[in-house]
């Protein structure tokens, strides 16, 4: 759970920070620092789909949880949700900046692959997201006051009740099967990464149904002896 504490302080520091300077911070380094936090976002990604010990399972997983992900709509999900953060942000006040701030910080892949690698014993992930966060809540404070700082609070239930749910479906998972969930979440987060820089517009969150596949073929492909 080291992920999700540190990215809730994070969120009530960058929250606090940013109703205290309510200058807002300039775009020219805010701007700068997330470009920077994005080359660290692919490094993370890279480092840990690299880990994966089975590259055909992975372009398998890929192509079916793609095939799910756009049958269920969930980039589309996420849109919504992020659509109508931007229209609170443009209204402002308390309750505004927290049901924005809330939206941001807990709607995304980030924070679904996070939390699932953090639950399987992995919080570099959380770790960035907690750095991109702490920055953004400066920034959104700055502008809308203090209630972005309590946004940590829904943040840090919805992402701990993943991490825990992750955590106790682990002890049924093989050493195997929780190798390639997390290449395959990492190879997601480098796609994050790619966005960030507006290198790519890829729809990270209907892929995220592809990292459950292997909790799917292994105990099939053991029952059927192809182990």
């Amino acid at each position: 759970m080291l992920g999700v504490i540190v990215n809730f302080a994070t969120v009530v520091v960058g929250g606090t920070v940013g109703t205290l300077i309510k200058g807002g911070l300039k775009e020219k380094y805010s701007v700068l620092i997330n470009q920077g936090l994005a080359l660290c976002v692919i490094l993370i990604g890279v480092m840990g789909a690299l880990k994966t010990e089975n590259t055909l399972l992975m372009i398998i997983s890929v192509v079916i949880g793609a095939v799910i992900g756009t049958l269920i709509g969930i980039e589309e999900a996420v849109d919504r949700l992020g659509n109508a953060a931007q229209k609170r942000l443009k209204k402002g006040g308390f309750a505004d900046g927290f049901v924005s701030a809330t939206l941001l910080f807990s709607v995304g892949s980030m924070a679904v692959v996070g939390s699932l690698n953090a639950g399987m014993g992995d919080s570099g992930t959380l770790l960035a997201k907690s750095a991109l966060d702490g920055v953004s809540s400066v920034i959104i404070a700055a502008n809308f006051g203090i209630g972005t700082a309590f946004a940590a609070v829904p943040m840090t239930i919805y992402q701990g009740l993943i991490a825990l749910l992750s955590g106790l479906i682990k002890p049924y998972l093989s050493d195997a099967a929780l190798i390639e969930m997390n290449a395959i979440g990492s190879l997601l987060i480098l796609g994050i990464g790619l966005n960030m820089l507006k290198m790519t517009k890829i729809k990270v969150a209907n892929l995220l149904p592809a990292m459950f596949v292997p909790c799917v073929y292994y105990p099939l492909a053991g029952f059927l002896g192809l182990l």
